[in-house]
């Protein structure tokens, strides 16, 4: 099996989105499975609707002769200066109803607000390039070095400039660590959509990417 870089077929949304919803645990928030399905479009068309570059991974696999690939992982990243590559009015309609909806499902706006207070302090002292807005895995294959593979290609592309990226004490924040990111602010917070009460810490994490050898 191998890991290659490529651009993210639109048949795979879907498998990407699955990624974010099990990755990010959207079921700490949500028990319901339409709703879960909806939140992770959301999340994942949000983040689409921005991004300047689209990195995917996919595995390959030789069976009978013949090439199988299937999605591996994805990062999505804005970096300034650049233009969307997957922008469009219907991702904008979408998420629009969306942002309407949780006006009146989720009390409050703790996660946004942490974020927006962890980016000014960071601004303070760092002019960042770009953010990277999303970062999954297939979760069934870890250890393979997928998101290793995907950082790669972004600094690749992207080499000395400095990004930043919000993180969450649900999410696998560990991988950014040993790899050298630096963690800049956390905020304690706890998010609440309909009865669920959930604690979190947020984290922002920041670093200059430079080319690695191969």
């Amino acid at each position: 099996m191998s890991i290659i870089i490529k651009d993210l077929a639109e048949s795979d949304y879907p498998k990407a989105i699955a990624f974010a919803v099990k990755g990010m645990h959207f079921d700490w928030y949500l028990d319901n499975q339409i709703f879960l399905d909806i939140y992770g479009k959301y999340f994942f068309y949000s983040e689409l609707n921005k991004a300047t570059q689209v990195i995917a991974a996919y595995y390959q696999e030789k069976l009978d002769g013949y090439y199988r690939e299937e999605l591996a992982g994805i990062l999505l990243a804005e970096i300034n200066g650049e233009t969307p590559v997957s922008h469009s009015a219907g991702k904008t309609v979408f998420t629009g109803l969306i942002d309407l909806a949780q006006l009146v499902l989720v009390r409050g706006d703790a996660y946004n607000q942490a974020n927006q207070k962890m980016l000014l302090a960071y601004q303070k002292n760092y002019k960042p390039d770009g953010q990277i807005l999303f970062l999954a895995a297939n979760p069934d294959m870890k250890g393979k070095g997928i998101g290793t593979a995907l950082l790669r290609e972004l600094e690749r592309r992207e080499n000395g400039k400095t990004l930043y990226l919000y993180t969450d004490s649900g999410c696998t924040y560990q991988f950014y660590e040993h790899r050298d990111f630096d963690r800049v602010c956390e905020e304690q917070i706890t998010v609440e959509i309909g009865t669920n009460s959930v604690p979190l810490t947020c984290m922002l994490y920041s670093k200059q990417i430079k080319k690695t050898a191969d």
